[in-house]
């Protein structure tokens, strides 16, 4: 009997350890500015993107304000959809940079960190990824 509690404990912990590396989803739909640009600001910080999941409209120019959240861990963003027009990498600093581009096709298109300190788990491992969601 105590080896089942034993197993169940151990199973209830294995599970939340999972799930608390999941990062919670932090949606933000971007809006057509008076110019006819979606502007999205975003930072990068200790293996998260906020926000994680950015919706934009397609055919519609993006600027993406990015900059790096304080720290001395090093972040990038890259999304590589070069059939959607999408195609960047850029390191992130302290002084918010921006990354221009027009989504050409709808669809998910997924960005991460792509930092990895010696044999150590990924960024993108450890939480530091998101969606692009272009839409009608």
């Amino acid at each position: 009997m105590r080896i089942g509690i034993l197993a169940v404990v151990m199973l209830l912990v294995g599970c939340a350890a999972a799930f608390a590396d999941q990062a919670a989803e932090k949606r933000f739909v971007a809006a057509i500015d008076a110019d006819g640009v979606q502007r999205v600001r975003m930072t990068g910080g200790e293996y998260y993107f906020d926000p994680n999941v950015v919706v934009v409209k397609v055919n519609v120019p993006v600027e993406l304000h990015v900059k790096k959240a304080d720290g001395v861990t090093p972040h990038n963003i890259e999304l590589k959809a070069p059939e959607a027009g999408i195609d960047f990498a850029e390191s992130l600093g302290s002084e918010e940079k921006i990354i221009s581009f027009t989504p050409t096709r709808t669809g998910s298109y997924p960005f991460e960190c792509t930092k990895q300190f010696l044999f150590f788990e990924s960024h993108k491992d450890r939480g530091m990824h998101g969606m692009l969601e272009v839409v009608q």
